[in-house]
């Protein structure tokens, strides 16, 4: 039975206290909206603390993203998520916050995009880095739009994570997927390097996806991650003698005057 919008303000409220709560956003950082209708968004205003907020704050705009309803004003950043409604009609919820593990990734630059987790590889695929857009600009959405048909969350350079779902926790959990990745990601760069699934066993896991109940619209082509075959080889080592190295060292130390 379909919900209200009662019941979907108090959703958006919901998600909104949990961003917050897991420290996934600051002061009246990030966005969260529904889509009620086909022409018509629920969405968080801008200026608002996004986890001390009532369902009276929220307003309604169409697809144009002007606002029809509320007393509050619209965020800037409402076009990225009218851009995703409008390429995937199937989305009915968009979660933008700052994790700060998957946000480290994307200032420093690095996709999450590996075949290194079962559960990750089934429900994201991967996880791409778009171009940096000045936020309130289109500049924000364009480099999103080659990934948003393939792809079910993204990486913003220098700036955060989007996520999108069949409805709003869907997307509140796919980047609480994000977030985790992130942070298993980096240990196990701390750690020496991660051990990239092969393309077989990758294949095989999109292939198991209905017997999980994902429901994604990624085909291996579209959102798979990289695989092992897909890595750089790896530096040959240099091999260098006890001799060999005093000669450099004492050689550095003549250059500089010691003796």
């Amino acid at each position: 039975m379909p919900k209200t919008e009662q019941q979907l303000r108090d959703d958006i409220i919901r998600v909104g206290r949990l961003i917050f709560d897991k420290g996934w956003i600051a002061a009246n950082d990030g966005n969260i909206t529904i889509r009620l209708e086909e022409n018509l968004i629920l969405a968080t205003p801008t200026n608002v603390c996004k986890g001390m907020m009532s369902p009276e704050d929220l307003i309604l705009c169409d697809l144009d993203g002007n606002k029809i309803a509320g007393e509050r004003e619209r965020t800037s950043e409402m076009a990225m998520h009218l851009t995703i409604y409008k390429l995937r009609p199937d989305i009915r919820g968009v979660v933008h916050a700052h994790p700060p593990v998957a946000t480290g990734f994307a200032t420093a630059g690095r996709a999450l995009n590996q075949g290194l987790l079962p559960e990750i590889v089934i429900r994201l695929g991967s996880v791409p880095l778009t171009d940096y857009g000045l936020p309130g600009t289109p500049a924000l959405t364009e480099g999103m739009l080659p990934y948003i048909p393939k792809y079910e969350a993204l990486l913003m350079a220098n700036h955060g994570v989007v996520s999108y779902g069949t409805d709003v926790f869907d997307a509140y959990f796919k980047m609480e997927t994000v977030e985790h990745f992130a942070r298993i990601a980096l240990v196990a760069e701390l750690l020496g390097g991660p051990k990239v699934l092969p393309r077989a066993e990758i294949q095989k896991l999109f292939d198991s996806r209905k017997r999980y109940c994902v429901d994604s619209n990624n085909g291996f082509d579209q959102g798979a991650p990289l695989a092992a075959e897909d890595m750089p080889e790896p530096s040959e080592k240099i091999e260098i003698t006890r001799e060999q190295l005093l000669a450099v060292i004492d050689e550095a130390l003549k250059v500089r005057g010691v003796y």
